[in-house]
């Protein structure tokens, strides 16, 4: 599946109809990707959109090309107009095609002409793609699809733009390079970024001090009432109900890196944020060294991810899942520890 003169083929030949898709509630990661994937298809002279399967978050709102996304959720009968008559669908940041939602699987999945490409970091990759280019090694999707598009085309081409879009991927998905994750390769990037015009200072300001002021209550709020510390475990869980969001006038991203904050107690090994929102209960996980919270995140709550950091959906409301987390807990205790 990672055959590249075939790629090449399909990229570098006569002019096509493309579409990037990314997973269920985008994060800077996916919307990074997208967008420097759309930029390098532009470049290359194809007609492409991304089709997300519902909004990206407002705190990404100045990347260039934001406002050209397409919601699958909102805007159903264009987004399926483009995905039905699509040659290529690149699929980033999600290693099955499940992560993008019933829906918008079923129209994917009923184009048998589009040549399937998937760029992307998470551990067991479906085989479903025609290309396929992992590496859970990776900070990042933003990291591989510069890779990806510096081995087709070089990167005399690359411009601010898609400089912008991946440095926002690498930034977001490596918590400001501060996880495991990030090598020296990672920092090679964002150097050549920056000489590519990228400014950290900017780009992080954009991304992390723009809170609006509801967004800022609801994290004193979400900390000061809602963290429970497991001192036993060195575990740390916020919970959010519907009625706390409704209260802070909550905007699709507001909880965006909430989950990294119980971190910054030095006894925190684990931090779990659960929000509940339109009767789904979403978590998020995060962990410090060698804790391996993907792994209570696809055994209990069906969900995946990296080592450090892993998400997923409980199958109970957000009483009970705090407790199904209280639960297992002890049989956690030895490596929360180690």
């Amino acid at each position: 599946m990672t055959n590249w003169r075939n790629v090449e083929e399909q990229l570098l030949g006569k002019k096509k109809k493309i579409t990037i898709i990314s997973h269920r509630s985008p994060d800077g990661d996916s919307i990074g990707s997208s967008l420097a994937i759309w930029h390098y298809l532009k470049h290359l002279g194809h007609q492409a959109k991304v089709v997300t399967p519902d909004e990206a978050p407002d705190f990404l709102n100045w990347l260039p090309g934001f406002d050209e996304i397409i919601p699958f959720d909102k805007i159903n009968e264009e987004a399926t107009k483009q995905l039905d008559s699509s040659d290529i669908i690149f699929c980033l940041d999600f290693n099955t095609l499940s992560r993008v939602g019933e829906g918008m699987q079923k129209v994917v999945e009923a184009n048998s002409k589009a040549f399937l490409i998937n760029i992307d970091h998470h551990q067991e990759p479906d085989s479903f793609p025609h290309f396929q280019l992992s590496d859970t090694k990776a900070s990042s999707t933003a990291e591989l699809v510069f890779e990806f598009c510096e081995k087709i085309s070089g990167k005399k081409w690359m411009n601010l733009a898609f400089a912008q879009a991946v440095y926002t991927g690498i930034l977001t998905d490596t918590g400001s390079f501060r996880f495991s994750s990030t090598s020296a390769r990672t920092h090679q990037i964002a150097a050549e970024l920056i000489s590519l015009g990228v400014q950290p200072a900017l780009i992080h300001q954009s991304v992390f001090d723009s809170y609006s002021a509801d967004r800022l209550k609801l994290l004193g709020f979400a900390l000061n009432q809602r963290l429970k510390l497991y001192p036993k475990f060195k575990a740390a869980i916020i919970a959010l109900s519907e009625k706390d969001l409704q209260r802070f006038n909550f905007q699709r991203g507001d909880t965006e890196g909430l989950v990294n904050f119980p971190l910054s107690i030095k006894s925190v090994v684990m931090s779990i944020l659960i929000t509940e929102k339109d009767k789904k209960i979403k978590m998020s996980f995060r962990s410090k060294g060698d804790f391996k919270v993907n792994e209570i995140a696809a055994k209990y709550f069906n969900g995946g991810g990296h080592l450090n950091a892993a998400g997923g959906l409980s199958d109970y409301n957000l009483e009970q899942t705090v407790k199904k987390l209280e639960e297992i807990m002890p049989n956690y205790e030895k490596d929360l520890n180690a």
